[in-house]
C-alpha cells in the first residue's frame, strides 16, 4: 500500500483510517442517543404537537442508525486549498471522508460527509485533467463491515497514469448475497451527472445491461431528497418497479443511503384499490380487483392512447342539453332561467374543457348565479349564501341531473367493454372492428364487482377517474423498466407526476411486452414529459465482456441502431455454451452446471422459460438441492434461485445457468419479444454464465 511524506512514519496509514471509523461510529451513536433522550414534555403546547414531534423525532432515531455491513464512509479527499477560500499560496488544505450520511463530533465538526453534500461531489467527478483543487482521492475496501484496504490516487501528480482503480472493480465484482446492494462508492462521473441533475428536469436514461442505470435513479431520488427535502416532503416521492420481485430486491438500497420514506409501488399497485392505502397521495381506483387476464391482441388495443379519446367521448356523451327552462321557487317568487341561457352555460363549461366532475360541480353554481342576476335586477340584494341556497334548490339540482350527471369511471369501463354499440359510436374513426372485437367481452359481467378486470382495464378506469376527478402528482416519481409500459401506463405514470418531474429509466432492447415502446420519444410523449433529456450510458460495470459480446450478437434484430454496451470488465472463461445429449438428458446437465456453479462464492440464478420451472423444480429438489424465489433474500446458506425468464429483468446474480434458450424464445406470442426475453436472461451474470440447451440454439446466436 501507499505510503505518503506527510503520514507519520510510524504510523500504519490502515490502522489511523480503522481509528477514523471507529470514532466515527462512536460519534454517530452519540448523535442518536442525544436524540433519544430528548424530552418533548416541555415543548409541546397539545397532545396533537405532541404526536407530530414524537413521530419526527423517531424517524432522526432510525435515520441514525449503524448499518452493520454498510461502510459509514468508503473515500476520503485531501483538497489542496480549504474549500471555498481563496486559493493562496501555502494556505491550507482540508480533508473529508465521504460517506452515506453526515456524522458529527461533539464539537459540531464534520467526521464524515454526505456523499451528496456538494462538497463530495469530486469524489466522483474529479480527474487528472480537472483536478477541482483534489490533491489526493482515497478509496477504501471493506469486508463484512470491516475497512480492510485502501487505495490512493495522486490528481496532481503527471508522472501516475490515470488507471482504472482495483478497489473500486473489486467492489463491483464482489459477489451477491442478499438484496441489491447501494453502489454510492462506484458511481462513475457520467452516471454522477444525472444523479445530480436539477429537479425541475425529466431526466430518461437509456442503458443496456450492467450499466448501472436502476441505481442512478435510486442514488438520483436519494439525491433529490437531499437538495430538495422540504418541497419533497410536501410533494411526495415514489419509485415504481416492474414487479413486487423486483421491489423487493431493490428495497433496501435507499434506507442505506440515509433515506427512509421513499414509497415504491408498481403501476398495478397505482391503477387498482390496494394502492389507496400504499402509495400515499396516489389512490387507486377504489374498489378494482384484478382477476382476469387479456389475450396480448386484446392487451395491445387496451394500452393504446386512442382509448384515451375513446374514454373522452364516452364520458362527454352524458353531457344533454337543455331543452327545458329551469324555474326556481324562492317565497313567494319565481326565477326563470330559459333553455337557451342554459344552453350558453353547458356550451361555455364543454368548451373550458374542464374535468368532467369540475365542471358537474360547477354547474348548479353557474345556474345560480343566472337566478341571482335576476334577483339583483328585480332590486334584490342577494348574498353568497343565498348563490349556495338556489344552488341546492331541487329544480336546479334536478336539471343537473339531466343536464350534467355523475358518472363512474368503473361503470363506464364496463359498458364501453359490454355494449358494441355504445363502444361503436365513441370509438368511430378511432379503432377498427377488429380492434373493437377484440376488447369486447365475449361475456359481459353483471357488475363492477363480479367483473374479471384485467391489469389493461384497471388502467382504463384509472384514464377514466382521471377524466372526472384531476389525480394527486407527487413532487418527483421515478420509472424503471420504462420500456415494458403501453402508452395508456405511461399516462397513468403521468398523471402521478403532472406538476412534478421524472427520471425514466429502460432499455428498449429489453422490451417484452407486445406493447413495449419503440422509442423514448414516443414514450415520453405519452407521459406527458416530451421536453425531457434523454441520456445514454454505454460504459458496462457489471456483465463480463464475454457475456455481453455474445447477448449482443441479439441486438441487430431486437432493436436495430443501439449501441452495444461496452463492458469495462474482462473476465476470460466467463461464457460456457454447453449442448445436452438429448432433451432426456437436458435436466442433469442443468442440475451439473448449478452444483458446478455453488462450488463457487456468491449468488447462483437458475434462469429458464416459465413452462420449463416446473420441470425444473422437481429436479432440484429430488437432488436434494434447497431453491428461492425471485426477489427472496439469497443468504450463505441458501444461494440457488430459480427465476422464470419473466420475472428475470432488473436481478442479477455471481453465475447464472441459462435452460433451453430456445425454449425461452418460444414461450413468448412473437420471435421478436422472445428474442428480448432472452437477451434479458443472457445478461443476468456477473461474474459467469453458463448456456445449457437440447435444442439447436437461436439463429441469431450463432
Amino acid at each position: 500500500m501507499p505510503a505518503h511524506e506527510h503520514e507519520s512514519v510510524t504510523t500504519d496509514p490502515l490502522v489511523r483510517e480503522r481509528a477514523h471509523l471507529a470514532a466515527s461510529r462512536s460519534a454517530l451513536r452519540a448523535m442518536r442517543e442525544d436524540v433519544q433522550a430528548l424530552d418533548i414534555g416541555d415543548v409541546t403546547a397539545n397532545w396533537v404537537n405532541a404526536v407530530v414531534l414524537q413521530s419526527q423525532i423517531d424517524e432522526r432515531i432510525k435515520s441514525l442508525a449503524d448499518l452493520a455491513h454498510t461502510p459509514l464512509f468508503f473515500g476520503r479527499l485531501d483538497y489542496l486549498h480549504e474549500v471555498g477560500a481563496d486559493q493562496a499560496e501555502g494556505a491550507e488544505g482540508e480533508r473529508f471522508y465521504i460517506g452515506r450520511r453526515h456524522v458529527h463530533d461533539t464539537d459540531g465538526d464534520p467526521m464524515v460527509v454526505d456523499w451528496r453534500a456538494p462538497v463530495s461531489q469530486p469524489f466522483y467527478r474529479a480527474s487528472k485533467k480537472d483536478p477541482q483543487d483534489v490533491g489526493r482521492r482515497r478509496r477504501f475496501g471493506y469486508t463484512g463491515g470491516e475497512l480492510t484496504a485502501y487505495e490512493d490516487e495522486d490528481l496532481t501528480d503527471p508522472a501516475e497514469a490515470e488507471r482504472t482503480s482495483r478497489l473500486l472493480q473489486a467492489e463491483i465484482e464482489r459477489p451477491r448475497v442478499g438484496p441489491m446492494r447501494d453502489i454510492v462508492a462506484t458511481i462513475q462521473p457520467e452516471q454522477d451527472e444525472i444523479v445530480r441533475s436539477g429537479l425541475g428536469g425529466t431526466v430518461c436514461v437509456q442503458g443496456g445491461p450492467g450499466t448501472g442505470k436502476t441505481a442512478v435513479g435510486l442514488h438520483r431520488v436519494a439525491y433529490l431528497l437531499y437538495a430538495h427535502r422540504e418541497r419533497l416532503a410536501r410533494t411526495g416521492t415514489l419509485v415504481i418497479g416492474p414487479n413486487r420481485s423486483f421491489l423487493h430486491y431493490i428495497e433496501q438500497v435507499l434506507p442505506a443511503l440515509g433515506e427512509l420514506e421513499v414509497k415504491q409501488a408498481t403501476v398495478d399497485d397505482l391503477v387498482t384499490a390496494g394502492a389507496a392505502g400504499a402509495v400515499a397521495g396516489a389512490p387507486g381506483a377504489a374498489g378494482i380487483e384484478v382477476r382476469g387476464t387479456d389475450a396480448a391482441e386484446a392487451a395491445v388495443v387496451k394500452g393504446d392512447a386512442r382509448m384515451a379519446e375513446v374514454l373522452r367521448r364516452a364520458i362527454r356523451s352524458h353531457v344533454t342539453m337543455p331543452t327545458e327552462p329551469v324555474v326556481v321557487v324562492r317565497g313567494s317568487r319565481r326565477w326563470r332561467v330559459p333553455a337557451y341561457e342554459l344552453e350558453e352555460i353547458v356550451a361555455e363549461l364543454l368548451a373550458r374543457d374542464m374535468r368532467y366532475g369540475a365542471a358537474h360541480e360547477a354547474l348548479p353554481q353557474r345556474i345560480a348565479h343566472a337566478v341571482l342576476v335576476r334577483m339583483e335586477e328585480a332590486g334584490e340584494a342577494p348574498d353568497d349564501r343565498v348563490q349556495n341556497a338556489v344552488a341546492r334548490n331541487p329544480a336546479v339540482k334536478a336539471a343537473v341531473k339531466a343536464i350534467w350527471p355523475a358518472v363512474d369511471p368503473a361503470k363506464l369501463v364496463l359498458r364501453l367493454l359490454s355494449d358494441a354499440e355504445f363502444l361503436a359510436t365513441h370509438a368511430d374513426g378511432l379503432l377498427t372492428e377488429d380492434e373493437r372485437k377484440a376488447i369486447l367481452w365475449v361475456k359481459p359481467a353483471r357488475s363492477v364487482r363480479s367483473a374479471k378486470w384485467s391489469a389493461a382495464d384497471a388502467v382504463l378506469i384509472d384514464e377514466a377517474r382521471d377524466l372526472v376527478t384531476r389525480t394527486h402528482s407527487l413532487g418527483h416519481v421515478v420509472l424503471d423498466e420504462a420500456q415494458d409500459l403501453s402508452p395508456m401506463q405511461y399516462r397513468a405514470v403521468g398523471r402521478r407526476c403532472s406538476t412534478g418531474s421524472a427520471t425514466v429509466l429502460g432499455d428498449l432492447a429489453q422490451g417484452t411486452t407486445p406493447w413495449s415502446t419503440e422509442s423514448w420519444t414516443q414514450a415520453l410523449r405519452h407521459l406527458g414529459k416530451p421536453d425531457a433529456v434523454v441520456e445514454e450510458l454505454t460504459a458496462g460495470f457489471r456483465v463480463p465482456r464475454e457475456v455481453i459480446a455474445y447477448a449482443s450478437r441479439l441486438l441487430p434484430v431486437i432493436s436495430p441502431g443501439l449501441a452495444e454496451v461496452e463492458s469495462v470488465r474482462e473476465s476470460p472463461g466467463s461464457l460456457e455454451v454447453r449442448a445436452a445429449a438429448g432433451p432426456a438428458e437436458l435436466d442433469a446437465a442443468v442440475l451439473a452446471a448449478c452444483e458446478e456453479s455453488l462450488t463457487r462464492e456468491g449468488s447462483i440464478g437458475l434462469i429458464a422459460a416459465d413452462a420449463r420451472v416446473p420441470a425444473l423444480a422437481e429436479a432440484l429438489t429430488a437432488a436434494g438441492h434447497a431453491y428461492l424465489s425471485p426477489g427472496e433474500e439469497t443468504s450463505a446458506e441458501a444461494r440457488l434461485t430459480l427465476v422464470p425468464a419473466s420475472l428475470a429483468k432488473g436481478l442479477e446474480y455471481d453465475y447464472v445457468v441459462l435452460d433451453e434458450p430456445a425454449a425461452v424464445v418460444d414461450g413468448e406470442p412473437d420471435t421478436r419479444t422472445g428474442l428480448r426475453r432472452l437477451y434479458v436472461a443472457l445478461t443476468r451474470a456477473v461474474s459467469g454464465l453458463t448456456v445449457v440447451h437440447a435444442a439447436a440454439l437461436p439463429d441469431e446466436l450463432a
